[in-house]
């Protein structure tokens, strides 16, 4: 039973991230329970909390608007019960045409087979760098 939990939170998530990749927000939503959450890593130093899943699409559609070339690699997944942790590379060009990409960590939490949170977390550089 145990193990048929840890499988469908990856899963959730490994097919999150393929969503990601194609840029299909409504993809990515099919994945969200009704009531989820996300809370993103901007703005420094706290990040942004977006509740219910209106609020998440938004948010993921001006993402994708502002990153059209936004990619993920998965480096590492591993699955806890519920819940999962994700950590990611993300590559994007940004308006000035140059390469750019962050580290990262998503830390899910998975009810019923659909994502009910997602807590995002990255590596950057400090204020005045």
């Amino acid at each position: 039973m145990k193990m048929a939990r840890i499988e469908t939170a990856i899963r959730a998530v490994l097919t999150f991230y393929e969503a990601f990749n194609r840029h299909d927000v409504a993809g990515m939503m099919q994945l969200f329970s009704d009531d989820c959450l996300l809370e993103s890593p901007g703005p420094a130093p706290d990040g942004a909390v977006y509740s219910g899943k209106g609020a998440v699409t938004r948010f993921w559609e001006d993402f994708f608007r502002e990153s059209p070339q936004a990619h993920v690699e998965i480096e590492k997944v591993q699955g806890f019960g519920m819940q999962c942790i994700a950590r990611w590379r993300c590559d994007w060009v940004d308006a000035a045409g140059h390469q750019r990409h962050l580290r990262g960590v998503d830390l899910f939490q998975e009810r019923g087979g659909l994502i009910c949170e997602q807590h995002s977390y990255v590596k950057g550089p400090r204020a005045g760098e």
